[in-house]
């Protein structure tokens, strides 16, 4: 196996601005993903995401908006050492790409730079077997939460 990227696609029953609001708007994010995240949406923000509670030992991730073209493209950098910039080599890149499709949008998820990390082989492995798991998890709870969108007021 390479280990060298995740790509998943899925189709949502709502249009590319509503997924896109989705995947980078904070507020959303913590509806479907993270328990916590405080960034702003635009090209060069820093920020981070918490899974668990903050006060409790969850963990804090740094993210770094890389791009947002609203309602095509919205990507990120994460998983860089706290305090250093993000860059190739030291995170990895999510990108989500979204495309009208019928009566809803196709979303393209793709998380690249695993073997540009560094890690020795078994570590490589354990996150990208963690984060191939983590997606198939996560991302049938933006279908689920999207559609909750579509019934509210």
């Amino acid at each position: 196996m390479e280990f060298g990227s995740i790509e998943r696609e899925i189709f949502i029953e709502a249009s590319p601005e509503i997924v896109f609001d989705v995947v980078s708007s904070p507020e959303h994010l913590r509806e479907w993903w993270p328990d916590d995240a405080r960034f702003e949406p635009v090209p060069g923000a820093v920020g981070e995401i918490v899974f668990g509670d903050r006060d409790a030992g969850g963990t804090v991730v740094p993210v770094t908006v890389v791009d947002a073209r609203p309602p095509r493209m919205f990507s990120f950098r994460w998983t860089h050492p706290a305090g250093e910039p993000a860059a190739e080599g030291n995170s990895l890149l999510v990108t989500f790409d979204l495309a009208p499709s019928g009566d809803g949008t196709l979303l393209r998820m793709t998380e690249t730079g695993f073997r540009e990390m560094g890690w020795e082989a078994a570590v490589l492995e354990h996150h990208y077997n963690d984060h191939v798991s983590g997606w198939a998890h996560f991302l049938p709870r933006l279908v689920s939460y999207v559609a909750t969108l579509r019934v509210r007021p």
